[in-house]
């Protein structure tokens, strides 16, 4: 059971982390300057995790394997990274912010998961679909 909490624990830990210093990033710093820094840290945190875990393994043999996933990834990291922080911005409160992401984000992967990798859905996802909206509108009124 461990095995199979932990990452998500992880997973919730990192998040809440990463939205109080997105919120905190200095307004008069450029959003990608930022980024510069937060990910020359990641890509030496990874490296050093890495040499820790792999076991003598080889990074350059690594990095033959990297498939468009990877390239995508990096792409796809600095929307996430940059659109919070403009969302903070732009005045949104920590606590509503990352649950509408959430929220809609769990609409659309359940869509997702339809049509690319053939998942099943169910009335319970349906239903908790349902419930994710209505509470976009609870969160949401003044």
């Amino acid at each position: 059971m461990f095995f199979y909490i932990w990452p998500i624990a992880l997973v919730v830990l990192s998040n809440i982390i990463y939205h109080v210093c997105a919120k905190s990033v200095p307004d008069g710093i450029d959003p990608f300057a930022a980024m510069t820094v937060t990910y020359a840290i990641a890509a030496a945190g990874s490296l050093i995790l890495f040499l820790i875990f792999s076991r003598g393994g080889n990074i350059f043999a690594e990095y033959k394997k990297i498939n468009f996933a990877s390239i995508v990834l990096g792409l796809v990291v600095i929307g996430l990274e940059v659109g919070f922080i403009f969302a903070y911005r732009a005045g949104w409160e920590v606590s509503k912010a990352a649950i509408v992401q959430s929220s809609a984000l769990a609409v659309a992967l359940m869509i997702v998961g339809r049509f690319a990798f053939g998942e099943v859905i169910t009335w319970n996802k349906l239903v908790g679909a349902a419930i994710c909206v209505v509470g976009l509108v609870f969160i949401n009124l003044k």
